[in-house]
């Protein structure tokens, strides 16, 4: 069982003398990095795939693409999976996947099993983030986990941040299978250390699986998915039958599944955490900022390459201590919203946002100074390191225990589907505009014209991401400190 019920209040397992929550943290904090980690590892080792097994661009996008796709398909299964196994059973049979797709990686003979191995580990990790956030969540009292959930912004940002980076020198000096072969060890210690420290937090339940859920779920989030993620890579982008139709088939299964789980007693993902005003609050504030946060980690390596005629390996670094600083910034964040609250960190952290963004919108040309690009970026990272975890955490104390897996299910599913969403888009606004603005030049070949144009698109990607800042702004105003409501046994 989960906690101990006194008084009509649950007693937190870590505040019982006997419990050593920290060996739990660690375990499942090396699991959540090497996992995390792995989603960027591969980014820069397209080039050397492609060459090796002699595949196009589109085609080894779907490493990064699919890998999207299975994380947007298996989250959603993660609450009703909460319920039915104990907390070591879930997290060693996830790592156990996540390792057995590791090693299929390591040792593929040809990109079609390559890829195989990179769906499993997308399984294993899509199922990690959920699993971890509920465990803190049981595991800790409100008012102590901020700074715990904060560790786990400094894994979902630090992870990603140094992973190009590292990425090169192991391609450069040891060879791409070596991305995968590095990873194997850490995933078996996590694994030894679960199985020796972890304890069950979980309330297993076992409640009816709803088939038809399933399938509801598995088309509607993954057709959105792969519809949005095709429509960058197609000539005629959201227009192109690949694109839409996938799209339309996913929405249309996404309100079936919406309206079945409000019919069900035991639905797959309890959709009544929505009733909870600051769950909804959190949540919709997190998607606008990711989406600010997307304009920004999509356009600025393309900028910088583009017309500021950066190499890639100087864009990283130029990018390099927003993210990094944003990681270590986290556990920091969290321990300030013990303290203080959600509005006081919130409040000026989105009014910083919507500053830079829109001071991005209209200060980049092809004379930008390299260090307005770095403190830009700083300065977002940072900002959304004060708002992502607040509001996430926030939103998750109001709910009452019995919808904590579906309460980090729905946060964890919404993130990658968002993703998706906002790059697809975003891409699509910089291009839309890029091209109408070289079709009023009278030197469209011009590769002047051509980054002044790439500009012009930029700067419309900023406005609205600024547009999305200042909603976030005006959101934080009317956030509370959320109360955990536990429901009537």
């Amino acid at each position: 069982m989960t906690s101990q019920h006194t008084n009509g209040k649950y007693e937190y397992l870590a505040e019982n003398p006997n419990f050593k929550s920290m060996p739990i943290i660690i375990s499942l904090i090396i699991g959540a990095f090497f996992a995390v980690l792995n989603e960027t590892l591969l980014n820069i080792a397209l080039t050397t795939l492609m060459s090796e097994f002699q595949i196009t661009l589109p085609t080894v996008q779907w490493m990064a693409t699919g890998f999207m796709l299975v994380m947007g398909i298996i989250i959603p299964a993660s609450a009703m999976l909460m319920q039915w196994f104990s907390t070591r059973q879930l997290f060693i049979g996830t790592m156990i996947i996540f390792t057995i797709g590791t090693t299929i990686c390591a040792i593929a003979p040809n990109f079609s099993i390559l890829l195989v191995g990179r769906f499993i580990q997308a399984a294993g990790t899509g199922l990690l983030l959920p699993i971890i956030s509920n465990v803190f969540l049981l595991i800790f009292p409100p008012e102590r986990r901020g700074k715990v959930m904060g560790f786990m912004g400094l894994v979902l940002m630090f992870a990603p941040a140094i992973g190009p980076t590292l990425s090169g020198i192991i391609v450069e000096h040891l060879g791409w299978r070596y991305l995968f072969i590095a990873v194997i060890p850490f995933a078996l210690l996590s694994i030894f250390l679960a199985y020796k420290y972890v304890v069950n937090v979980f309330e297993v339940t076992k409640p009816k699986i709803d088939v038809i859920s399933l399938v509801y779920s598995t088309i509607g989030f993954g057709g959105t998915v792969y519809g949005f993620s095709s429509a960058g890579d197609l000539e005629n982008g959201f227009l192109d039958p690949a694109a839409y139709i996938p799209i339309v088939i996913g929405l249309i299964a996404l309100l079936l599944f919406t309206l079945r789980q409000f019919k069900l007693d035991e639905p797959i993902m309890n959709l009544r955490a929505f009733a909870f005003p600051m769950f909804t609050h959190g949540i919709i504030l997190v998607l606008f900022v990711l989406m600010a946060m997307f304009a920004s980690e999509i356009i600025l390596p393309l900028y910088m390459q583009g017309p500021l005629a950066l190499s890639p390996s100087t864009a990283g670094l130029v990018l390099l201590p927003g993210s990094i600083l944003s990681g270590l910034m986290s556990p920091v964040m969290g321990a300030l919203f013990d303290k203080f609250g959600p509005k006081v960190m919130m409040i000026p952290a989105t009014l910083i946002l919507s500053g830079t963004m829109f001071m991005m919108s209209s200060r980049l040309s092809m004379d930008t100074p390299l260090w307005f690009v770095m403190i830009g970026f700083i300065l977002l990272m940072v900002s959304v390191s004060a708002i992502m975890m607040p509001a996430q955490t926030n939103a998750l104390n109001q709910l009452p225990k019995q919808l904590y897996p579906h309460g980090t299910a729905i946060v964890t599913t919404l993130q990658p589907v968002a993703g998706a969403i906002g790059v697809s888009i975003f891409v699509s606004i910089m291009n839309t505009r890029q091209e109408s603005i070289l079709s009023q030049s009278a030197t469209p070949a011009d590769p002047a014209s051509i980054n002044e144009a790439m500009i012009g698109g930029m700067e419309l990607v900023y406005f609205i991401a600024f547009i999305m800042a200042v909603i976030a702004f005006i959101m934080s105003l009317f956030v509370y400190r959320a109360k955990t409501r536990e429901m009537k046994e």
